[in-house]
């Protein structure tokens, strides 16, 4: 119902349904394409891409064992980024950037992975270590395309995508986006209780009879195709999936049978609360990244000083 154009409560719900049942219209066309074009893709990817990304991030906090870890410490997001940045220089379509965008998400976890391969002695280290490398890689990249664009169109719009909206969502990206981020959700719902294992380490893990490093691949893989399939068509969001499985363990406790579901309802939850007022507060729809930012480091500052306190 919220937006610019105002549909009230009755409206809505007689839209909603006049797509399943015979409801005689009683309301402007314009109010019907509002819907189902621009809000309801929205409202569902936010839900679907908030609840992803804190998935994602739970996740990568288990297996690497560091509250600090947020999805895009394998490089998936600057990958992505980079991709994205790289079709709009090239002037590509609207379905061409988002899936070179997805596309690049995935080649830089590949050349992560493969990369941590070989660092024997160490492999959640030799992951990050080589996420670092190559996301710092993409990043450059990007910078470089953002020097050599075009200043009158292709920089605002590069620029713009890395701030992160959800603005652009339509219809064809509640399809492409939506079944591959549930896709990478799923096992992670179903290896929930493996995650609880090697959050012990690995060597307890392999005492239990938990393979690691097939869990740990099915985890990467799963929260790989999560990020990358977000930022392809939402841009870059940062802090979802790093502070929200914090409020979810301030809930429910540290047990990821629980706490991973809590935190993919809250991670839904939170980005179409903050959506709402980045569509409301102003006059011009504010990007999401600034948002999800005033709201993320307030918090970890919080949780730094009451650590902080705690150890004295």
């Amino acid at each position: 119902m919220l937006g610019k154009y105002p549909i009230g409560p009755v409206d809505l719900t007689k839209i909603l349904f006049s797509r399943i049942i015979d409801i005689p219209q009683t309301w402007h066309d314009q109010a019907e394409t509002v819907v189902f074009s621009v809000r309801l893709p929205r409202v569902v990817m936010g839900a679907v891409i908030g609840g992803g990304l804190a998935c994602a991030g739970a996740a990568y906090q288990g297996i690497f064992q560091n509250p600090l870890v947020s999805p895009d410490i394998l490089g998936a997001s600057n990958g992505a980024a980079f991709g994205a940045a790289l079709g709009l220089y090239l002037s590509l379509g609207y379905r061409a950037v988002s899936l070179s965008a997805f596309a690049f998400g995935l080649l830089a976890v590949t050349l992560v992975f493969l990369i941590s391969q070989k660092v024997k002695f160490n492999v959640a280290l030799g992951l990050v270590l080589a996420g670092i490398m190559i996301g710092s890689l993409c990043s450059a990249g990007v910078s470089y395309l953002k020097l050599v664009a075009d200043q009158a169109s292709t920089l605002p719009a590069i620029t713009y995508w890395l701030m992160g909206s959800l603005a652009s969502i339509r219809v064809q990206d509640v399809f492409f986006a939506g079944p591959i981020i549930l896709a990478g959700v799923v096992p992670l719902m179903l290896w929930r209780w493996q995650i609880n294992v090697l959050t012990m380490g690995d060597e307890e893990a392999r005492t239990l009879g938990v393979n690691t490093t097939l869990v740990r691949t099915v985890i990467i893989a799963s929260a790989t195709l999560i990020t990358a399939a977000a930022v392809s068509v939402s841009g870059l969001i940062g802090w979802v999936g790093l502070v929200i499985p914090h409020f979810a363990r301030m809930i429910v406790g540290d047990d990821y049978r629980v706490m991973l579901p809590a935190a993919a309802l809250l991670g839904g939850s939170f980005m179409m609360a903050v959506d709402n007022f980045a569509r409301m507060i102003a006059t011009h729809e504010i990007p999401l990244g600034i948002l999800t930012a005033f709201v993320g480091a307030p918090f970890f500052l919080y949780l730094i000083l009451r650590e902080g306190g705690r150890q004295q």
